[in-house]
């Protein structure tokens, strides 16, 4: 009885999986058996704050008259500017 192609190619598909994986296992039993050297702690950097005068809006409003085609109208407005606090 002649092995047919595709039992072939499963041969050949598991030999290669079963070799890729013996040198990697080998690596990792050499690199488990040297010392590792101490892990570096990250380096925090520092933030500085600085602070400055707070600013903030003062604003001021004010209804205004304004004439407009469907009549005489009462119109709000505001005008803000920053100020330090």
């Amino acid at each position: 009885m002649a092995p047919t192609p595709a039992i072939m190619i499963l041969v050949l598909v598991a030999l290669a999986v079963i070799g890729a994986a013996s040198p990697a296992s080998a690596q990792t039993i050499a690199l488990a058996s040297e010392p590792s050297p101490p892990a570096q702690h990250p380096v925090r950097h520092r933030i500085e704050i600085h602070p400055r005068p707070l600013l903030y809006r003062r604003c001021v409003d004010w209804y205004e008259l304004q004439n407009r085609p469907s009549g005489t109208v009462l119109y709000p407005q505001m005008r803000c500017h920053w100020v330090r606090g």
